[in-house]
């Protein structure tokens, strides 16, 4: 008789990682591990449990133009960087329930959430998330953070990275350096200083045609570069801007080499609006926000909306789960606005039709949904059910205009659709 021993029960923090490395590798993988495409999927996959992006990018402004949010209205989004669900909160919706599938985001997306509610002023708010680089930071987590953070939320900021610094250090340390993306805007300047061009020259320009001169005889001529050309033409360099391999795929796919595809937008960012109207250029070529809360910030950011934030930043929360596994717990017809970032760029047919019967199935009348993709078309026509899409309207022509509209430059589209119903 052969004796069977019950494998040990998982504990409670490594079932939860478990789940979140199956959430991610259904998300992003679908090659087999020993080919080159699903090695590149591998390494993405891993890379994307760890903080991506401390500011999101996406334009709030943009988002909130195209979703023309209503006092009681429910708003279901994707987090990343949590920049724009807390802007959000200016539009005066009744929820606003968050989602990441990426485990550090919604640690980041909860300590954001604690400290708009019980940071004392707005001078220790700014300070934190405005310029992120004061070791007063980290006494006021102790004090007025710590208390209030849930057990796991607590354990990641506290525990220590490969070089022995508690998480919460990135807080004194430069916020907006750390983070993938942050990693990879600093990889870019130190190129180009490798080339005698110094992007930071930009934040000097005093107007567009300044703007626009940098450009040309700055930054341009490193897109021509044999070292750059070449870097850019291979997936993993891009994995910094958190374009998985399905994403660089549909952007290479439209026939300009990816160099010429990123030259086009950072030209856009770089000269397509006042410096002074354009936070997402500060973080580009600076590295951060301007020297003070004069600069251009986020809305949740910025004084005048302080009280508001902290008075309705309680109506956030955020879950760890995919868009598509949130919605389907739901009732029907609960939700009337959706932001889907550019999550669906990384989605196969089959994923598509899951989401948008789930977003069809919960959309109140006159519901929107808004998302960017990295080509300049919407990708649902051909992939997305016509019994689906048959009950939604684009529109077009406004999704053109808002997408020029975009101060962060570096989507090739923005979409808008409507419920039917």
């Amino acid at each position: 008789m052969i004796e069977t021993v019950a494998s040990p029960a998982l504990s409670p923090v490594t079932a939860r990682k478990e789940a979140v490395g199956k959430r991610l590798n259904r998300a992003v993988r679908r090659n087999s591990l020993l080919s080159a495409s699903g090695l590149s999927e591998y390494v993405f996959s891993r890379l994307f449990r760890n903080l991506v992006y401390a500011q999101i990018w996406e334009d709030p402004d943009v988002d909130m133009a195209a979703l023309g949010i209503e006092p009681g209205n429910t708003i279901v989004t994707i987090a990343s960087g949590g920049c724009n669900a807390m802007s959000y909160l200016i539009a005066d919706p009744a929820r606003i329930e968050a989602v990441d599938l990426n485990p550090a985001h919604v640690a980041f997306n909860r300590l954001k959430f604690t400290a708009a509610s019980h940071l004392p002023d707005y001078e220790t708010f700014y300070r934190f998330y405005g310029k992120g680089d004061d070791r007063r930071n980290l006494d006021a987590y102790e004090l007025h953070l710590r208390p209030h953070l849930d057990e796991e939320t607590r354990d990641y900021w506290e525990s220590r990275t490969l070089t022995g610094r508690r998480r919460i250090s990135i807080f004194h340390r430069q916020l907006y350096r750390h983070g993938l993306l942050g990693g990879f805007i600093g990889l870019g300047h130190t190129m180009a200083r490798l080339y005698g061009a110094d992007p930071r020259g930009l934040l000097e320009a005093r107007t567009l045609e300044d703007q626009k001169r940098f450009f040309d005889e700055t930054l341009s001529p490193l897109f021509d570069k044999r070292l750059i050309r070449w870097a850019t033409a291979r997936k993993s360099s891009l994995f910094g801007l958190g374009i998985p391999p399905q994403q660089y795929d549909a952007l290479s796919g439209a026939g300009n080499g990816m160099a010429e595809i990123l030259r086009a937008r950072v030209e856009k960012l770089a000269c397509g609006f006042p410096l002074s109207e354009n936070y997402f250029a500060w973080q580009a070529f600076g590295r951060g926000y301007g020297k003070d809360e004069q600069a251009p910030l986020p809305p949740y950011l910025l004084r005048q909306n302080f009280e508001t934030v902290r008075n309705r930043a309680d109506r956030i929360s955020i879950t760890n789960t995919s868009l598509t596994e949130f919605l389907a717990a739901k009732a029907a017809q609960s939700v009337d606005r959706f932001i889907l970032l550019d999550a669906q760029d990384w989605m196969t047919d089959a994923q598509l039709n899951a989401l948008w019967s789930e977003i069809t199935r919960t959309a109140k009348p006159g519901a929107r949904v808004i998302f960017r993709t990295a080509p300049a078309e919407s990708l649902l026509p051909g992939r997305v059910a016509q019994t689906i899409l048959d009950r939604w309207a684009y529109h077009a022509a406004e999704s053109r205009a808002l997408h020029e509209k975009d101060r962060s430059s570096i989507y090739g589209g923005f979409h808008l659709y409507s419920f039917k119903g």
